[in-house]
């Protein structure tokens, strides 16, 4: 049978082997040498194709049985132990690759490794190398030739390829040329096991490498999501550059200051800071201010000793002595009167202080993070806040963008908010496109919380799933927050604290006559909108309405509120009471 190209895909059991000779006469060869560098060649195309290392050497070896008279052959790999790693004869395959390694002469593979020689028997019936080998497959009497060659990488054997053939007096082959016909062959086969390798390696260490920058990657993108502020809703560029301060500032130990109008969310951001900062690990503790008296708020940030007045039972820690190795958040600091000021400062500055009714004093290691929506500047100005307090807690001040300063995130928050009503109503409601309208347009001068507060009641009292403009308060003149804040948002109003601080709105003190006050525009006790809205028109408003606006302005903080009426916290109380008004709380 003629050897072509095609002959590596041909199977070596198919027809019985023809001998060199008649190879030689078919294929037109004029000399044995001919026919081993032709098959040289084909085998060199075998192995420069990429498979699996066992696939290509069962290739080689089938093409190798078209050119020599052979039973078996069989390439075995070794391992550094010298055990076979890769056992590949004719016809291999996964299942019988136990089978070819069965027929492996033991003796005679060692002799090859050891010796880095050929070893070429005319008859294993005769060699004492083969009295371990059965050849009962061949049949008796069969006088059975072996040729078994090393295969080496640089001075190392790695291998061996070996063949065996059945002597019947007809074949006409020459062993010497077969062994250098085969020692080629193996020299090639040694480069390719020697490129598998090298591939293989290289595949392994990129690997290796791709697995180690995932897995960076994936410590990063979590890092990353931790590093994300809990609860901090907002993709706005306003919102992003204050989240890139506190990440900068959680860093290090030093006071900081939020300053931002009444709902803008300066809890969380505290948090924030603590969370993102190395005192994680410790206390957090907050504390407003401006919900206490001079004499608790004594008692509650330093502590008591018992019997230090009157109800004081038993000794009791203040926020300072808690909030060791962690943050403290003092909110509406603004808010303390001068004599505690002082006594204020020499904690932030020594880090000691006495309990109420002690004389031990005590050293803490706490991380200050103040807010206000208070301009501590005008304050200054007018003696109503230490300077030297000022210069101690305005380390680092961070100003929390209002609502209307990130528009982008109003859509996102509304999403948030009605999710959380969903989870704890267990219903499923959603925001239709009309109803995003209505919330673009809203300036929500209550920031974060005003808004929370408009999708909570427009989701309680809606009838459907799907809420519409039509649902909101704003819609049927029902819109509370527009009446309380008409006019508050224009030029020179409060609201423009985020980047140039100023004076709180002044509150009328004197209820006016109904006479005197202006009749209502169109629209009025809709929500107002982004530079719609009139100067304050303050004669107009009743008592309750001047209390309700006093509230809102204070973030209902009563002790605010009568400080901004020129009332007592009491005389507000009973206002509150006197009007029916029901206290929010957040």
């Amino acid at each position: 049978m003629p050897m072509t190209g095609s002959a590596s895909h041909a199977s070596a059991t198919s027809t019985p082997p023809l001998s060199v000779a008649d190879r030689a006469r078919a294929g037109g060869f004029s000399s044995r040498a001919e026919i081993a560098l032709h098959g040289v060649y084909e085998i060199s195309k075998i192995l420069a194709v990429p498979a699996r290392l066992e696939t290509t050497l069962s290739n080689v070896l089938a093409l190798l049985s078209s050119f020599l008279e052979m039973h078996h052959g069989i390439i075995a790999l070794l391992g550094d132990d010298g055990s076979p790693q890769v056992v590949v004869g004719l016809g291999w395959t996964e299942k019988n690759a136990k089978s070819h390694f069965d027929r492996l002469p033991e003796r005679a593979i060692g002799q090859i490794v050891t010796t880095q020689m050929p070893v070429v028997v005319e008859n294993v019936a005769d060699n004492p190398l083969f009295d371990d080998w059965s050849a009962t497959e061949w049949g008796a009497g069969s006088r059975i030739s072996f040729i078994g060659v090393p295969i080496k990488e640089r001075d190392r054997v790695i291998g061996t390829l070996t063949l065996d053939r059945t002597w019947e007096g007809k074949a006409t082959f020459r062993l010497d040329e077969d062994v250098r016909f085969l020692v080629m062959i193996a020299n090639l086969v040694g480069q390719t096991v020697r490129l598998h390798d090298l591939i293989g390696r290289d595949r392994e260490r990129l690997m290796s490498t791709q697995r180690r920058l995932e897995k960076e990657l994936s410590e990063t993108a979590r890092v990353e999501r931790e590093a994300r502020p809990q609860g901090i809703v907002g993709n706005s560029p306003a919102i992003r550059s204050v989240i890139d301060k506190i990440k900068i500032v959680a860093r290090s130990h030093s006071t900081v200051l939020l300053r931002g109008e009444s709902g803008t969310g300066k809890e969380l951001f505290a948090r924030a800071t603590h969370d993102l900062s190395p005192r994680r690990a410790g206390p957090f503790v907050k504390l407003n201010c401006a919900a206490l008296p001079e004499s608790m708020l004594e008692s509650e940030l330093f502590g008591h000793e018992k019997g230090a007045f009157t109800g004081a039972l038993t000794q009791r820690k203040g926020r300072f002595e808690l909030a060791h190795g962690g943050t403290l958040f003092l909110d509406e600091i603004g808010e303390i009167s001068a004599s505690f000021q002082a006594k204020l400062l020499r904690v932030l500055q020594e880090g000691e202080f006495e309990r109420v009714g002690g004389s031990r004093t005590l050293k803490v290691d706490v991380r200050l993070v103040a807010a206000t929506n208070k301009n501590l500047e005008d304050a200054v100005a007018r003696g109503e806040f230490r300077a030297d307090l000022y210069y101690r807690i305005n380390v680092v001040s961070i100003f929390l963008p209002a609502v209307r300063d990130r528009r982008e995130d109003i859509n996102l928050l509304a999403c948030e908010f009605l999710k959380r009503f969903n989870e704890e109503h267990g219903t499923r409601k959603s925001l239709t496109s009309s109803a995003y309208a209505v919330l673009e347009s809203c300036y929500f001068p209550g920031n974060v919380r005003e808004l929370e507060n408009c999708v909570r009641r427009t989701a309680t009292l809606s009838k459907e799933s799907g809420i519409i403009a039509d649902d909101f308060a704003c819609r049927h003149d029902e819109c509370l927050s527009a009446t309380l804040w008409k006019g508050a948002i224009g030029p020179g109003s409060a609201f423009k604290i985020m980047s140039r601080p100023a004076a709180p709105v002044p509150l009328p003190r004197q209820p006016a006559s109904p006479a005197s006050a202006p009749a209502p525009e169109e629209g009025e006790g809709r929500c107002p909108q982004a530079g719609t809205c009139t100067v304050a028109q303050g004669d107009g408003l009743s008592e309750r309405e001047r209390l309700l606006q006093a509230m809102e302005t204070a973030g209902w903080v009563q002790a605010k509120a009568a400080r901004l009426l020129n009332l007592t916290p009491r005389q507000v109380g009973y206002a509150l009471i006197k009007h029916n008004i029901e206290v929010k709380k957040f």
